[in-house]
């Protein structure tokens, strides 16, 4: 039986990370001259971090790892999330499944999944096929390939780039930051903006002092990076990068 979810539905959860946060202990090792049992027992502070993230001197947000279980995504947003080359992933195997279960679960947009079009088999006769047929006939190939004893090494060769995967991804606070600059912005995808956007939601839940600042580069640089390419929904709202430098070099203190 085909398994369906549709975008927007995956799931994210917080495995480790957040509560004590090492940030302000990397800062203060930098910096001081006390012993490293004194600076390990120092008390937090709220406002070397607030020092960190304003100078933009991130390497100590790397001290700071978060472990995240994620699930009801599709390989399109797999392809994407590992360019990101500063993070740790252990992703589910598509083909072992406990028990000797095989399942078969997809993950697309709905109207994706309703969008009929008339096609010819090969045999000549024509069809009206959604992408819900099409992912149903993948199964059941794909099912009748194992019955038959192909590998399922080979048959996966024709699995769909909606099939779901599931993944543990780490990260440490820099990295993260960096991340969500670019996934969070609405030029991204929208299914791997959608996990963006719930990872961001529980890094500032879990550490608020953290990733006060976290978010689309238009939030972290003041400015939007994309120029010509800003999304519509910006335009005339966010700064560009062109019109912030063009305002800077208006009011140059030297002129």
């Amino acid at each position: 039986m085909l398994g369906e979810k549709f975008t927007g539905q995956g799931k994210v959860v917080l495995l480790a990370g957040g509560g004590k946060i090492f940030t302000d202990i990397a800062a203060r090792f930098v910096r001081s001259e006390r012993s490293l049992e004194e600076i390990a027992a120092s008390p937090y502070s709220k406002q070397i971090v607030r020092n960190i993230l304003d100078s933009n001197h991130r390497a100590a947000l790397e001290f700071d790892f978060f472990l995240f279980g994620v699930e009801g995504y599709s390989r399109v947003t797999e392809t994407q999330l590992v360019r990101k080359r500063i993070a740790s992933y252990l992703i589910k195997s598509g083909r072992a499944e406990l028990g000797g279960k095989r399942a078969f679960n997809v993950v697309y947009p709905q109207n994706v999944a309703h969008f009929g079009a008339k096609v010819t088999l090969p045999d000549g006769h024509e069809a009206f096929l959604n992408g819900r047929d099409l992912a149903e006939l993948t199964r059941q190939w794909y099912e009748a390939g194992i019955d038959k004893g192909l590998p399922e090494e080979d048959l996966r060769y024709l699995k769909p780039q909606a099939t779901e995967f599931r993944a543990i991804i780490g990260m440490n606070a820099h990295a993260l930051y960096d991340w969500f600059a670019i996934r969070t912005c609405k030029n991204a995808q929208a299914e791997i903006r959608d996990l963006a956007l719930k990872m961001l939601s529980i890094c500032r839940k879990t550490a608020p002092d953290l990733f006060e600042n976290a978010g689309p580069s238009c939030v972290q640089l003041g400015y939007c990076p994309e120029n010509g390419l800003q999304n519509p929904a910006c335009r005339n709202k966010i700064i560009t990068k062109d019109k912030a430098l063009e305002i800077l070099k208006a009011n140059r203190p030297d002129k």
